[in-house]
């Protein structure tokens, strides 16, 4: 199902003409049960894929709008499962691709111009205020993966929301990556193979060395090079990011798990202890303790933890959007 913005939003949005067959909402019926895709304009006018999961509601009754900031390399569609659940809890959501990633990238990354400051200060922007012209009367609330919990803090838009989640959101400094064989692994991804082959192809290999999407040669350039600093990029002078962290007043929903080796709990406090305004709620949790298996850095999205993890955070955004509709 396709629909069209009207042209009054700054941030427009056309309906997709034609959906690309590799992706999963172009060959599924859930796509016309509440499902439709779109393109969002981000702030400097670079379209971005995206979808919108609607509930089966009236719009009086829709709780909030959710929206999905995904982690480095991830595809919208490994958030699907997750929108689902939200929807049928009464959210519209929005997950989407950044540029360069998935459905939002070019045909060759070669020379594409894109770095992770760009996916926050263009794609996320654009993308939030876009969300906000369009229900400006539901409560806007966020879940950023990683990368996408950065751009919380970081991103002017984040003013927008009510509430944010942050899930294994953490200062990517090499030095907390456990245990030592995962840290030499990672530092020979980002300071050797990553600079390399964005220098000689244009681009990282991501989905041929197994991390991920291919990552535009911004992207990993500002990557490896803010994994040396040690806050990460608090010691970028050019990002601002602690003046930035600091505008936060909003709550926020932390989730740390303790088989992530990437967003160890001492790099996940870094991170939020910079959100000095903001009223935390931490939960570092130990995926042992139930029988849904691992979650690691990127599990928790997965639908086998939708009935032992996901109603953390649900309750907890549909907590934030009830406080937020009684102001």
């Amino acid at each position: 199902m396709t629909e069209r913005l009207p042209d009054t939003c700054p941030a427009t949005a056309s309906a997709l003409s034609t959906a690309p067959q590799n992706h999963d909402t172009a060959q599924h019926p859930a796509r016309s049960n509440g499902e439709h895709e779109y393109e969002i304009a981000a702030a400097d006018g670079y379209r971005l894929a995206a979808s919108v999961h609607e509930p089966d509601l009236h719009r009086a009754s829709v709780k909030g709008v959710v929206l999905l900031h995904p982690a480095t390399g991830v595809p919208q569609s490994i958030y699907r499962a997750f929108a689902q659940a939200l929807a049928s809890r009464g959210f519209q959501v929005v997950r989407y691709d950044y540029r360069g990633i998935g459905r939002s990238a070019p045909p060759t990354l070669r020379g594409f111009a894109a770095s992770m400051s760009t996916w926050i200060d263009q794609d996320v922007e654009g993308v939030t205020r876009w969300a906000a012209q369009r229900w400006p009367e539901l409560p806007l609330l966020a879940v950023g993966h990683s990368i996408g919990g950065h751009a919380v803090g970081l991103s002017d838009s984040s003013r927008l929301l009510s509430a944010a989640a942050l899930v294994a959101s953490h200062a990517g400094c090499l030095h907390f990556i456990k245990p030592l064989g995962e840290r030499l692994r990672v530092t020979a991804l980002l300071k050797v193979i990553g600079p390399l082959t964005s220098r000689t192809l244009g681009y990282v290999p991501g989905r041929r060395l197994g991390i991920g999407e291919n990552l535009p040669r911004g992207v990993a350039l500002e990557w490896s090079r803010w994994t040396s600093l040690p806050r990460y990029f608090f010691d970028d002078p050019s990002m601002q990011a602690e003046r930035r962290f600091a505008r936060v007043t909003q709550p926020l929903l932390v989730l740390g798990f303790d088989d992530d080796p990437w967003a160890t709990a001492p790099g996940i406090d870094l991170l939020t202890g910079y959100f000095t305004q903001a009223t935390l709620e931490r939960h570092q949790i130990d995926p042992r303790q139930h029988a849904t298996g691992p979650i690691g850095h990127m599990g928790f999205f997965r639908r086998q933890h939708r009935d032992s993890h996901w109603p953390l955070m649900i309750d907890w955004l549909e907590r934030q959007a009830a406080a937020a509709r009684k102001e």
